[in-house]
């Protein structure tokens, strides 16, 4: 009996579309591995036999799936949404203002960020060449910036607009508006301005959330004065410190950006801001791929304060500080590294008062782990003038907590920890065994004041030379135990390698600022 359905024509043709399909599935795989390859292919010959895949609308379906499954994802609808709230920022100044290119980098009349320019190639917003002029005269430059509210509200760096005359800014629509300065942050490198003659401005969101390593970011500005140029790249680090002031905690990125970026943002796929980009690594000049942007969280505080009064007012403890290195922490008999030591507390400051003392390590502030003293730093400097802040703080080896009314941070900047002394006076003193110095009763040298013993000579390659010590630096301490005359020193030394301690923490001062070493013990 035969089989009817096989050799019916309607079976036959069944069976043949199967295996045109199968055919077909099987050559658009092998199309696909071969796209992918970076050949291109068109089709098979007719000569072959067979047919042209992509052209077959049996399967037509099938090249289209597989054509948007392999085309990567791209940013052109997030860009069109948040490009509009980016602005071109022109600004003009005065010939004085070409008087900060002749400033030099230790000038402590400019604010951190200008030295740091100073010293790595100059700010994007304000042109390298002093003698550059505009149409009118003056000196001319150019960054970018952002809204943040429909009303004209919008965000810049300060060295950017500072010192500026005027102040035009272009959308990205070409409409020219100007703008005025409604406060600035040197610290921070953060401006806001107001940009007159609209009440319907589109503006961008800054991010809630911490932007992570490896997340896309968007950034977009005025670089050499172009306009409107997008370009895109990863978070590449977090929690930067370029030494451009105390409060750095720079977002690392690898999106291009160049001059004329400053001021700008950088998006996260959600069209968030994220950061504000601010200076970038470049020993020749232009890009490489290594940009800082201020995080959201630090422009939102900032620019909140400067909204509100113009300026802005950080909280202030009253101490200086240094990080816990190493050698530090086995001198201390730490266990970790970490935390901030507290060199000086300034007499009737906010920490003095309440008990914090040289020698203390702060470890935390309202339950918030501080892991350097930079850190510290930042953390204070976020909280308002009359906060109250509970401190954990390691005491001669042991915790406790204190709480305090912050003060409010002078606007003078605080002495340097490595100003010389001149050591005038007796230069006569008294060996310390196995450090390689000579020291003196501070009394006995002219300026060093009255407490303390005073470096009289340090010798080449000694310990003490190795740890930074130099003539004119006064001990106040060592191993914790206040020392005036040579057999103090040498009397704590001692005690030191009774206790087997390979080091001894010694805290010295420096011009008219504190700190601690840690300097190894010989043995002998």
């Amino acid at each position: 009996m035969t089989n009817q359905r096989s050799n019916s024509p309607t079976s036959s043709s069944h069976q043949e579309k199967i295996r045109s399909l199968f055919s077909a599935r099987k050559m658009a795989l092998m199309a696909s591995v071969v796209t992918g390859l970076g050949i291109a292919v068109s089709g098979l010959s007719p000569s072959s036999g067979s047919f042209d895949i992509f052209t077959s609308p049996a399967h037509a379906e099938v090249s289209n799936a597989l054509s948007s499954a392999t085309q990567p994802a791209g940013f052109a609808d997030m860009v069109e949404r948040v490009k509009p709230s980016v602005i071109s920022v022109k600004v003009t100044m005065k010939e004085k203002s070409a008087d900060a290119g002749n400033k030099s980098d230790d000038d402590e009349s400019s604010s951190p960020m200008e030295r740091f320019f100073r010293r790595f190639g100059g700010p994007d917003g304000v042109p390298q060449n002093p003698d550059r002029e505009g149409r009118h005269g003056g000196m001319m430059g150019q960054g970018s910036g952002f809204f943040i509210s429909a009303d004209g509200y919008a965000v810049t760096n300060n060295h950017v607009v500072d010192g500026a005359d005027k102040i035009e800014v272009t959308t990205d629509a070409g409409k020219t508006y100007t703008a005025k300065v409604i406060g600035t942050d040197g610290r921070t490198d953060v401006a806001l301005i107001k940009v007159e003659g609209g009440s319907d401005f589109p503006f961008a969101r800054l991010s809630e959330g911490k932007a992570r390593i490896g997340d896309w970011v968007l950034a977009i500005g005025n670089p050499f004065g172009l306009g409107g140029t997008v370009t895109a790249g990863i978070v590449s680090a977090s929690g930067r410190d370029i030494g451009s002031g105390p409060y750095d905690d720079f977002i690392q990125i690898d999106a291009p950006v160049n001059k004329g970026n400053s001021g700008g943002p950088a998006f996260n796929m959600q069209g968030e801001v994220v950061g504000v980009n601010t200076a970038i690594y470049s020993p020749s000049g232009g890009n490489v791929g290594v940009a800082f942007s201020i995080p959201a969280a630090t422009v939102k505080s900032v620019i909140a304060q400067l909204k509100d009064k113009g300026s802005v007012s950080r909280g202030w403890i009253g101490v200086q500080i240094q990080p816990v290195t190493q050698d530090i922490a086995d001198s201390m008999g730490l266990k970790q590294a970490e935390g901030a030591l507290v060199a000086d507390p300034q007499k009737d400051g906010p920490a003095a008062k309440a008990g914090v003392e040289a020698g203390d390590v702060i470890t935390a502030v309202n339950g918030q782990s501080v892991k350097d003293a930079r850190e510290l730093a930042r953390i204070i400097g976020g909280f308002a003038p009359g906060s109250t802040a509970k401190l954990d703080v390691l005491h001669k080896g042991k915790s406790k907590v204190v709480s305090l009314t912050l003060g409010q941070l002078p606007n003078a900047q605080e002495a340097k920890a490595d100003i010389e002394a001149d050591g005038k006076g007796s230069t006569h003193g008294t060996d310390v065994p196995r450090l390689g110095m000579t020291v003196a009763p501070a009394g006995r040298v002219d300026g060093a004041g009255k407490e303390g013993v005073v470096v009289t000579k340090v010798e080449p390659k000694s310990a003490a030379a190795d740890r930074g010590l130099k003539t004119g630096d006064v001990i106040l301490e060592v191993a914790g135990k206040s020392v005036s005359n040579p057999d103090d020193v040498r009397e704590a030394l001692e005690g030191a390698r009774t206790d087997k301690k390979s080091s001894v923490l010694m805290r010295l001062r420096s011009g008219d600022a504190s700190h601690y070493v840690a300097v190894p013990l010989a043995n002998g």
